[in-house]
C-alpha cells in the first residue's frame, strides 16, 4: 500500500470517527490548561525515590509529560525523548538510536539507566540499551522524567550521565476503548487498548500495537538496509485492599529490522550479507506497596525479563534476568526523612558465537547485590541536606561505593539553589571483558580480563523557580571528573588488542531550559546545553582512537524551541526547531530541524493531526557520510478516538 493511499485511508477513517458518538472517556486536561505553577509542583519520583514536587528537587531534571508527548507528534520512546533539552538524542537508523546526556555517546552509550514501568531495560551484554526493542502505548505514559547527572546511590551501577524512568498511567486513568493509527511518508503504525475496573474496585488494561518503518536513503540516495517492523502486546492490572496496593504488567514483542551498513563481515575482500536482525522477548512486573503508620511506607517488586536478538552473522543471544528490590521510606526522627532498601539481580546469558565474533566462555551467570540508603535532613524551614550511599557487588569489578551529597536552598517558595557532590561507577560489561574476534584463536581482539569499572566524581550547582508569574527557569552547572576510561590497548607482542582502562579526563557543561507563558493560549518552551571535553590518553596507553570517539560523538551545543498555540479550543498548532553543533568522529555536519504539528479534535475524544518532520529538507544524525541515513523531509497524518 503507497503512502498516498494510507494516508487517504486515514482522512476516511478521521471523518467516520468525528460523526461517531460520545466516548465514555473524559479526556486528560490540555498542556495549556495546567500553569507554570502547576508544572513546578508536578510529583516526581527519580530523584530521591520517594514523591515530591518538582520545584523542591535538588538535581537537573526535566520532565516531559503526556501532555507533551501527544503534542509532539511523536511515535516512538526515543522520538519522545527529543523533548527533553538536557539529552543528546540521534537516530543512526530504524529502531537504531544513539541517546546520552553529558557526553559519551553512541551506538553503545553506556552511561544512561533507562526504566520503563519500574524495570531497568539495560542490557549487561554492553551496559546500554537496545532501543530498538524499547516500545510503549505512548497514550499511556503519564510521564517521562529525565535526570541528566549522577543517579548511582539510588539507582545502582551504570546511572553514571542520568536517569531516565518511563512512568506509566494507573490502569483507573485508562478506562474503555482507545484506537490510534497514522501513516505517512516514512512509517505506518496502529494501537488499540481497553481497560476496565475489577470488582474489588481496581482496574486493568491491555494493548496492542504494531509499527513498520521504511528504509532510509543516504545522502547520495543509495538505500539503507534498516526496514524495521514491530509487534507489541501487554497488560496492566492494579487493586486495593485495605493499606496494601498491587500492581502487576507484562509485556511481550517480536521484531524484524534490516542489518545497515557499515556493520559488514568482510572476508578475502568480499563483504558478507548479514541478514536481519530478529528480536523477542517478555516481561512480567509484580509490586507489592504497604502504607505504614507516621507517613511510612513499604515496598517491594519483582520482576522476569526474557529478551532473544539474533544478528547473523555474528551471533545470538538469550538473556534472562530475574530482579527482586524492596524499600522502606520512613521518619525515623524529627526533621528526618529516611529511604533505604537492597536490590539482587541475577542474569543467564546465553550467547552462541561465529566465525567472526565470540563471548568466551558463551554461557555466563553473573549476579548484583546492593543495599543503598539516603537520609534527608532538614537543618531549617527553607535549608535541606540529603546524603546518601550505596554498596554494590558485581562479578567483574567487585564491591564498588557510590556515596552522594545534596544541599537544597529554598530561599522563597518559588526559588530553588541547590549544590551536589556524587561518585559513581559504570561496571564492566560482557563486551569489556569477553569479546574476542575472531571467534577462534589467533585473536585480533581478545577480551578485557584485567578490565575495571569506570569512575565519575561530579559537582553540581543548580537553581530552579519561577522569576516571574509567566515564567519559569532550569540552570545546571556541573564537572565531572572521569577516570578508568575504557581503551583498547596494543598487547606488547603488536599481536592483539584488548580492553582496558586507560582514559581519564574532565566534563563540563551547562544546561539551560524554561517556559514563558506569552498569553493564555500560547506557551514557549526553549532548552540549551553547553559541553567542553577534555580527555587524555594515562601514560603507556596507545589507544589514540578510543580518544577521538569519545569526544567526537558529542555536539559541543544543541538547543531547541517549542511553541504551544491553542488556536481555537479545538484547534492547535504545535513547532519545534532543534539545532544540533558538528560531530567530529564520525563526522557529521550541525543541522537545524523544524517540525511543525497541526491537531483538531472536531468531537470528545476523536483527534486528529498532520505532521511535518524534517522541514529544513533532511539532514543526517550519526555514522560517516557514505552509509549515514539522510532524515528527509516526511508528513505524518494521525487518529485517535476514546469510546
Amino acid at each position: 500500500m503507497g503512502a498516498s493511499h494510507r494516508l487517504r485511508c486515514c482522512a476516511a477513517l478521521a471523518a467516520t470517527l468525528a460523526s461517531a458518538g460520545e466516548p465514555a472517556q473524559a479526556r486528560q486536561p490540555g498542556l495549556l490548561e495546567l500553569s507554570l505553577e502547576e508544572l513546578g509542583n508536578i510529583s516526581i519520583t527519580s530523584a530521591s525515590k520517594r514523591a515530591e514536587r518538582l520545584s523542591d528537587v535538588p538535581a537537573s531534571v526535566f520532565v516531559i509529560t503526556g501532555e507533551d508527548i501527544r503534542r509532539s507528534g511523536a511515535t516512538s520512546l526515543p522520538e519522545a525523548l527529543r523533548l527533553a533539552p538536557n539529552l543528546h538524542v540521534a537516530q543512526v537508523y530504524n529502531g537504531g538510536y544513539a541517546i546520552s546526556p553529558r557526553g559519551f555517546n553512541g551506538n553503545a552509550a553506556n552511561k544512561l539507566l533507562v526504566l520503563i514501568g519500574g524495570r531497568s531495560v539495560y542490557t549487561p551484554l554492553f551496559s546500554g540499551v537496545f532501543w530498538d526493542v524499547q516500545d510503549v502505548m505512548l497514550e499511556d505514559v503519564d510521564r517521562i522524567e529525565v535526570i541528566s547527572g549522577p543517579g548511582g546511590t539510588l539507582w545502582g551501577t551504570n546511572a553514571v550521565n542520568g536517569v531516565i524512568n518511563v512512568i506509566l498511567r494507573p490502569a483507573a486513568q485508562t478506562q474503555g476503548w482507545l484506537a490510534s493509527g497514522g501513516a505517512g511518508s516514512r512509517e505506518a503504525g496502529a494501537s488499540v487498548r481497553y481497560g476496565g475496573r475489577l470488582a474489588n474496585g481496581g482496574g486493568w488494561r491491555a494493548y496492542a500495537k504494531h509499527t513498520r518503518e521504511r528504509r532510509h536513503e543516504t545522502a547520495a540516495g543509495a538505500l539503507v538496509d534498516d526496514e524495521r517492523r514491530h509487534t507489541q502486546a501487554g497488560f496492566r492490572t492494579e487493586w486495593q485492599a485495605g493499606r496494601d496496593r498491587f500492581t502487576v504488567s507484562g509485556d511481550a514483542y517480536d521484531g524484524r529490522r534490516g542489518q545497515p551498513l557499515p556493520g559488514t563481515i568482510s572476508i578475502s575482500g568480499v563483504n558478507l550479507p548479514l541478514g536481519d536482525i530478529s528480536t523477542s522477548g517478555a516481561s512480567l512486573v509484580a509490586r507489592w506497596q504497604r502504607a505504614l503508620d507516621a507517613g511510612a511506607s513499604l515496598l517491594a517488586q519483582a520482576y522476569y525479563d526474557r529478551t532473544n536478538r539474533v544478528t547473523p552473522p555474528t551471533f545470538s543471544e538469550q538473556l534472562d534476568i530475574v530482579d527482586l528490590q524492596v524499600q522502606h521510606t520512613l521518619h525515623p526522627l524529627d526533621g528526618h526523612e529516611l529511604v533505604w532498601g537492597a536490590q539482587y539481580r541475577h542474569a543467564r546469558d546465553d550467547v552462541t558465537n561465529s566465525a567472526y565474533v565470540a563471548f568466551l566462555p558463551p554461557k555466563v551467570r553473573h549476579d548484583w547485590v546492593s543495599l543503598f540508603a539516603q537520609d534527608e535532613l532538614t537543618l531549617t524551614d527553607r535549608l535541606r541536606l540529603a546524603v546518601g550511599a550505596r554498596a554494590e557487588h558485581n562479578d567483574y569489578s567487585g564491591a564498588e561505593f557510590l556515596p552522594n551529597l545534596r544541599l537544597a536552598w529554598k530561599w522563597r517558595d518559588d526559588q530553588l539553589l541547590w549544590g551536589a557532590l556524587s561518585r559513581t561507577v559504570r561496571a564492566p560489561s560482557r563486551l569489556d571483558h569477553d569479546t574476542y574476534v575472531p571467534g577462534q584463536p589467533p585473536y585480533l581482539l581478545a577480551g578485557g580480563e584485567g578490565v575495571r569499572a569506570e569512575t565519575a566524581d561530579v559537582a553540581e550547582l543548580g537553581y530552579r523557580g519561577q522569576p516571574s508569574a509567566d515564567t519559569m527557569l532550569s540552570a545546571t552547572l556541573f564537572h565531572a571528573r572521569y577516570d578508568h576510561l575504557r581503551t583498547q590497548e596494543i598487547a606488547p607482542s603488536r599481536t592483539f588488542v584488548y580492553y582496558a582502562n586507560g582514559m581519564q579526563g574532565d566534563v563540563r557543561g551547562v544546561e539551560l531550559w524554561g517556559s514563558w507563558q506569552t498569553m493564555p493560549r500560547w506557551r514557549l518552551n526553549a532548552g540549551f546545553t553547553r559541553l567542553w571535553q577534555d580527555l587524555a590518553l594515562k601514560p603507556g596507553s596507545n589507544d589514540a582512537a578510543g580518544q577521538r570517539a569519545a569526544e567526537g560523538a558529542n555536539p559541543k551545543r544543541h538547543w531547541l524551541l517549542r511553541s504551544s498555540w491553542d488556536l481555537a479550543h479545538d484547534l492547535e498548532l504545535d513547532a519545534t526547531v532543534r539545532h544540533v553543533s558538528a560531530l567530529s568522529n564520525p563526522q557529521v555536519p550541525a543541522y537545524t530541524s523544524w517540525d511543525l504539528r497541526v491537531g483538531w479534535r472536531p468531537r470528545a475524544g476523536v483527534e486528529l493531526w498532520l505532521q511535518g518532520r524534517n522541514l529544513d529538507g533532511g539532514h543526517g544524525e550519526f555514522t560517516g557520510v557514505a552509509t549515514r541515513s539522510e532524515l528527509r523531509r516526511s508528513i505524518h497524518l494521525g487518529l485517535l478516538t476514546r469510546f
